[in-house]
């Protein structure tokens, strides 16, 4: 009752919304952006697609002028399987602090402990195929943004997998989100044990310190699971250029010119889910690539699930003074966004023509 008169007689108290628009949506206060919240469902798939999922589940909190409850993401890969999704929280991962002093003022992270009132919450029914269009997602977020709701101190998405497939933000929005994730020091120090072992590699090669020994890493989208994805793909799209073979990767790695002679090659590859060990084999003289097996850093994945053996894969191709990637692969497109972001910070905002 208390509730009910406070809105009667002081109605714009509970405002957070700004009337102002910014590409259709509205902007958010970071003033208030604690008072509310918003919960998702457990965030799915592979590493690169849970961090999608993750910063458009943060762009929606934003949109609706909340908080996002710190979500679990899933550790295995088993997406099929619900209970075989292996839960694991956002903070065992990525830094939580850090991600929130970095992003401030865009989007906010919160903890559980933060809720006042755990029974103040409305559902929020997230529609799923092709009848649930981008505009119904838009007009179900500004109907959820408006002052009726604000009553609510959470407001909790339902739905199967509802952060994978719809987004109305531009890439400077989910870039902005994605440089604000920084890996945990003990997922951070074990990247930093294989790319010292690339290295030393290198430096055995070549007869030089660790600290001048470049490497380029190459996504070689080449597992059997991708294979069967991919020629599926290529099916439904009528199209012939998605998947990659060994041969064709190896091929268009021989022919970039900004390759120096003795080149060392990481090829960050699921060595498990390879149908032969002919990787190493076949490269153009004066190369010389390494897998995990050479460098015997297999030991350091096998520790974790998937999801943190994606992630150090991750940081070790971040790290690399040149990276070659997969053009229809979200792990390799998220890796040429976060280096072209870099770039751009270096002053470099032209690349062979093209406006980075």
């Amino acid at each position: 009752m208390a509730l009910i008169i406070r809105t009667l007689l002081l109605p714009n108290s509970f405002s957070l919304v700004s009337k102002n628009y910014e590409f259709g949506l509205l902007k958010s206060d970071a003033r208030n952006v604690k008072l509310k919240f918003l919960e998702v469902p457990q965030i799915v798939w592979g590493f690169n697609n849970q961090k999608i999922a993750f910063a458009r589940a943060c762009l929606t909190a934003r949109t609706l002028n909340r908080s996002l409850l710190m979500p679990s993401l899933s550790a295995s890969l088993f997406y099929k399987e619900i209970d075989q999704l292996q839960p694991i929280s956002f903070h065992k991962i990525f830094q939580f602090e850090k991600f929130n002093s970095l992003c401030n003022g865009f989007v906010q992270l919160s903890g559980y402990s933060d809720l006042t009132n755990q029974c103040s919450i409305i559902n929020l029914h997230k529609g799923s195929g092709r009848k649930w269009t981008l505009e119904r997602d838009l007009d179900q977020l500004k109907e959820f943004s408006k002052q009726d709701y604000d009553v609510y101190e959470t407001i909790r998405i339902l739905g199967k997998n509802p952060f994978l497939w719809r987004d109305h933000w531009p890439v400077s929005d989910y870039a902005k989100v994605f440089e604000c994730l920084v890996l945990v020091d003990d997922i951070s120090k074990e990247a930093d044990e294989v790319v010292s072992k690339i290295k030393q590699f290198g430096g055995d090669k070549n007869g030089v310190s660790l600290d001048q020994t470049p490497y380029v890493a190459i996504h070689m989208r080449i597992e059997k699971d991708w294979m069967i994805h991919c020629k599926k793909l290529e099916q439904r799209s009528n199209v012939s250029d998605i998947c990659s073979s060994r041969e064709e990767i190896m091929t268009r790695v021989a022919n970039l010119r900004t390759l120096k002679p003795s080149a060392i090659l990481y090829l960050a590859v699921a060595n498990e889910l390879l149908e032969d060990d002919l990787i190493l084999i076949g490269w153009k003289e004066g190369m010389h690539p390494d897998d995990k097996k050479r460098l015997g850093v297999v030991g350091i994945y096998e520790k974790y699930p998937y999801l943190i053996q994606s992630a150090i894969d991750y940081e070790v191709c971040s790290r690399a003074d040149v990276f070659v990637g997969n053009s229809y692969s979200t792990f390799s497109s998220l890796l040429v966004l976060e280096r072209t972001q870099r770039m751009i910070k270096m002053g470099v905002s032209n690349v062979c023509g093209i406006d980075a």
